[in-house]
């Protein structure tokens, strides 16, 4: 099976085929779109510059995904004046600590179609190349946060280490894993080996087990639920606070409302529920910034808690260079 064919495997819940008619519908709207315009969006933190990459967009059905009636759905998004299928970003975080560069996800690589796969234009837009990358931490396996590892069977970031919770690599790495996986998941795990594999050959692979320093001022949190090894990355410095959640969110006009709504891609939904809730708390309360893969790019924002939920403000853009 070539791993292009994988963007099947998108609206796929763990266990339920999304209808295909549903699926079609939001290839033919992807397919529609030949253009990209690198987006990059530069902050300071502290002493730390973050910028926030584009890999593109991509239609999701929502309304099928999200766990709640459909109807439901629909009317909230279209209170934030968004319809279905609902056109979702896919975010990476580049952090320049003055020492090391960390990027945080690849985005999709070639694993989604024409709409994704472009971080590497917007990395080069701002002013850097894949080879001056130290460390690359991801958030999970999913196909549109590794794909960009990869290209053409070889590493993209030739003098980079790539950080993942053990959990995550046992998981989506095992051939064991994969033959007990119903036959439409199964490109979950074909597109985490093409991705991971040329690393593990390289020696270039790290793996962390809880909440551990990767480098001087970013730790991970365990967030597992979407993904059995699922992590968030905090970045600190000089007193000030970033959480960047990978996909504890994925639908904002939605979920930050109502934080209870699980969506299909959990493989334990009410763990991922529950791990939604706790992080959302501690970045209302400490007031801290906060940097989602599928938030509307560049996906950068504070939270306030609310009586039924959170309300998410975005970044004040003027301080964004």
């Amino acid at each position: 099976m070539k791993i292009v064919k994988f963007t099947r495997y998108l609206v796929l819940a763990s266990s339920l085929l999304l209808p295909f008619s549903a699926f079609n519908q939001a290839v033919a709207q992807q397919d529609s779109i030949d253009k990209f315009a690198p987006g990059f969006y530069r902050t300071q933190l502290g002493q730390f510059d973050v910028i926030a990459l584009s890999d593109g967009t991509v239609d999701l059905p929502m309304d099928k995904l999200l766990h709640q009636d459909s109807e439901t759905t629909k009317q909230q998004l279209e209170e934030s004046f968004l319809s279905v299928p609902t056109e979702t970003s896919v975010n990476g975080y580049l952090i320049d600590t003055d020492g090391e560069l960390v990027l945080i996800d690849t985005g999709a690589g070639n694993l989604f179609g024409p709409t994704l796969g472009n971080i590497i234009k917007s990395l080069n837009a701002a002013g850097y190349s894949p080879s001056d990358v130290d460390h690359i931490l991801i958030t999970h396996l999913h196909p549109d946060h590794v794909g960009g590892l990869t290209k053409e069977g070889n590493r993209v970031f030739v003098n980079a280490t790539v950080h993942a919770n053990q959990r995550d690599l046992d998981f989506w790495l095992s051939d064991k894993e994969m033959s007990k996986a119903p036959e439409a998941n199964k490109g979950f795990f074909q597109g985490a080996m093409a991705s991971l594999n040329p690393y593990v050959k390289a020696n270039k692979i790290s793996a962390f087990n809880a909440n551990e320093q990767i480098v001087k001022g970013i730790n991970t949190d365990a967030t597992h639920g979407h993904t059995p090894g699922h992590t968030s990355y905090i970045v600190q410095s000089d007193g000030e606070e970033m959480w960047v959640i990978g996909d504890l969110i994925h639908a904002g006009a939605v979920q930050f409302s109502h934080p209870q709504i699980t969506i299909d891609f959990d493989s334990a939904p009410q763990q991922a529920k529950k791990q939604r809730e706790r992080i959302f708390s501690h970045v209302a309360k400490s007031k801290a910034l906060m940097a989602g893969a599928h938030l509307q790019f560049p996906g950068l924002g504070h939270l306030r808690e609310t009586k039924s939920g959170f309300e998410w403000v975005p970044a004040n853009y003027s301080r964004l260079r």
